[in-house]
């Protein structure tokens, strides 16, 4: 196979195609080492959840909390992933953008990416047992979740929601990583964060909208069709008064409330460009999700440090 060939359809002009070993390609490529934007919106509700516990607690969140759930989100991304595509294979060979991925192509066995995917799980294991173990529980308790994703677009024109609980996980992890329970801001920084990934997959989404519908995959981007901007303002909006509302009960100040505003701001402007027919553009705002996450952690830490 050729390089130009192992390379995946959306992450040409990376890091892993042009200075990572020939061998190691593959690996990383199901780690989604390439296109690291999904470790780093799973990674967002884990410190959202550490900059509330910051702002409750009145000082400057654990800097070693902060590195362990950095470390852990890209792990457990890449074992999830590693765990879709072993799901997906089949169905990943029949779409154009998914069709080069390691297994489908044959540049991985399907054995090679189980070990794989087992290795990652043990490195995010060792990050979770660092923790108390009230979080170590919770962080447990996410693989259910985790494990039934994959199947849902095969059931449900929801799947958004599935990935929703699993990808917004950490906001029930931050909190009891600093206190050794679970308190309301937690919980409702957990339901805004569902609604909030609902809103950007379903933007993501409408990449394979042609591809899902010709072989039977659901999605919020075939079920909201043309009304996916008024779908998409409704989950952002709410996602924001739940999120806004945490860090309120957390005992947010000036500093967060401006993070929320501009957080807001991001998501409005992502609602006024989107363009559902544009494939390159819905990747554009997909990926702008990290920047509006960053933003928020960055007003938290703030305003728990001030």
């Amino acid at each position: 196979m050729s390089e130009s060939t192992g390379r995946v359809a959306d992450a040409t002009g990376n890091w892993v195609d042009s200075l990572a070993p020939s061998y190691a390609r593959p690996y990383l490529r199901l780690a989604r080492l390439d296109r690291p934007i999904g470790s780093w919106l799973l990674l967002m509700p884990c410190w959202w959840s550490v900059g509330l516990a910051g702002i409750y607690s009145a000082r400057f969140p654990s800097v070693w909390h902060i590195a362990l759930f950095f470390i852990g989100a890209f792990a457990m991304r890449g074992a999830g992933c590693t765990w879709n595509d072993l799901v997906d294979r089949d169905l990943d060979g029949r779409v154009e953008r998914t069709r080069s991925r390691p297994i489908p192509s044959g540049q991985v066995t399907v054995a090679q990416a189980t070990m794989f995917m087992l290795a990652q799980a043990l490195v995010g294991f060792l990050v979770l047992i660092q923790f108390n173990r009230f979080t170590v529980w919770a962080g447990i308790a996410s693989l259910l979740v985790v494990v039934i994703y994959p199947f849902m677009k095969r059931i449900t024109y929801w799947p958004q929601i599935f990935l929703g609980l699993a990808f917004s996980w950490g906001a029930l992890m931050g909190w009891p990583a600093a206190f050794g329970r679970l308190d309301w801001p937690a919980l409702v920084l957990y339901a805004g964060s569902i609604l909030w990934v609902i809103g950007y997959d379903t933007i993501y989404a409408h990449q394979d909208r042609e591809d899902d519908l010709l072989i039977g995959i659901k999605s919020t981007a075939l079920l909201f069709g043309e009304r996916t901007p008024t779908m998409l303002a409704g989950f952002y909006a709410a996602a924001v008064i739940l999120i806004a509302a945490a860090g309120f009960m957390a005992g947010g100040g000036m500093i967060f409330t401006i993070g929320i505003i501009a957080f807001a701001a991001h998501l409005a402007w992502q609602v006024n460009r989107l363009d559902i027919d544009d494939p390159a553009h819905c990747l554009v705002l997909f990926k702008s999700n990290r920047d509006a996450g960053l933003t928020l952690f960055g007003a938290m830490l703030l305003d728990a440090a001030i």
